[in-house]
């Protein structure tokens, strides 16, 4: 690993002692974490994508990833929140071609770091990722304007930016979609309603009402089919699983923490427990092999300028299934420490405390729903060849 990526990693590690800090109160105010982000912006993170020729970092995805765990063990809403960010990053990255206007833009992430949410998901089509209702309408101007209702956009209100998903045209198709940049004062936000989940709490994701009004050159250049495969994709799912990788990590260092402390008090009594954490590590690792596999694939894919291996069914099919799989493994891992500490981490007031963490990776299964993607992966077994 570089110097560059070292010193990158010991600033998010910075961000996540912040975050752990706050995490508690994040989680009950139910607030973004402003500190740990704040953190994260002075130490570079969220430009780190960013080409050298553009004044970045050009750090790799598994530098990012590294990243999403050592903040998810901390807080998983600020991991939540940087993932995303980061997801977004990549998307302008790969696909803005020579577009002037996006590598002035990523020059600026640069210099003064701006943070980014999307608003892919809409209230007409649901979680369809790959279809829209609303649609960018041409102006006498010669600018383009937009109106869409999305049942949630994540630190909506916080971020500086929106990248948000459309139909091209008035008369295109709903799965004619392209990728569009808005900056704050550009886009106007109507809150419709409110935030208080079970988990992911700091996320801050209720639903909105966005109008915009752009300049064409604000649009990504390739098509946004090409950029959901390429990387929203990909890149999600890799990221999302070693948020929730991290999370349950901590409930696992949790529960070893209080084995000890049990073993410390009654040595002869210590076996028993020592043996379920054992099987908890073997929980903790198969998550750890499948989340190293999807980065170690992704990684391996987008290897090549054209990232042909992304646009195959194969690829999603893969993909599809780290996503489930991690997803619903991370709460299993939280629901066996919590089993192993009982109340001592059932309750929200000890060391021992895992209630958050539980409530965190649940959310997993509910983004981009499982049942969604495991019916996307009935069709695909069909016809796909090499799993």
């Amino acid at each position: 690993m570089t110097a560059t990526a070292d010193d990158l990693l010991a600033g998010v590690a910075r961000a996540a002692q912040i975050a752990a800090t706050h995490a508690d109160d994040v989680d009950r105010q139910a607030r973004f974490p402003r500190e740990a982000m704040d953190e994260l912006a002075g130490c570079g993170a969220l430009a780190a994508l960013v080409p050298v020729e553009l004044g970045g970092l050009e750090l790799g995805l598994d530098v990012l990833a590294q990243s999403c765990v050592l903040l998810g063990r901390a807080c998983g809403a600020t991991a939540m929140v940087f993932a995303m960010h980061t997801i977004q990053v990549a998307c302008l990255v790969r696909h803005r071609k020579d577009s002037a206007w996006f590598e002035a833009y990523l020059r600026e992430l640069v210099a003064t770091p701006r943070l980014i949410a999307s608003a892919t998901s809409e209230v007409a089509t649901g979680g369809n990722l790959g279809a829209s209702s609303a649609a960018l309408e041409p102006q006498p101007d010669g600018q383009l304007r937009f109106d869409k209702k999305a049942p949630t956009i994540s630190y909506g209100a916080e971020a500086d930016d929106l990248l948000t998903t459309l139909r091209r045209s008035p008369d295109a198709e709903p799965g004619d979609q392209v990728a569009v940049l808005t900056r704050r004062g550009q886009h106007e936000l109507t809150e419709t309603g409110r935030w208080d989940p079970l988990g992911m709490r700091g996320t801050c994701s209720p639903g909105f009402a966005v109008t915009a009004t752009v300049g064409p050159a604000q649009v990504l250049p390739e098509p946004f089919d090409r950029i959901s495969a390429i990387t929203m994709v990909p890149v999600s799912h890799v990221l999302w699983s070693h948020v929730w990788l991290g999370i349950a990590t901590d409930a696992f260092e949790r529960a070893r923490a209080f084995t000890r402390a049990g073993a410390q008090r009654d040595p002869a009594g210590g076996d028993a427990n020592g043996r379920r954490l054992s099987t908890l590590l073997g929980e903790l690792s198969l998550l750890r092999a499948a989340v190293a596999a999807g980065l170690a694939e992704l990684t391996t894919a987008t290897a090549d300028d054209d990232f042909a291996g992304l646009m195959t069914m194969a690829a999603a099919l893969r993909f599809n299934t780290l996503k489930t799989t991690a997803s619903t493994s991370a709460p299993q891992v939280c629901w066996s420490a919590l089993a192993m500490c009982g109340i001592s981490g059932y309750r929200n007031d000890t060391p021992y405390s895992v209630g958050r963490h539980l409530r965190d990776a649940l959310s997993g299964s509910v983004m981009v729903a499982n049942d969604r993607l495991h019916a996307t992966n009935a069709r695909l077994l069909l016809v796909v060849k090499d799993v």
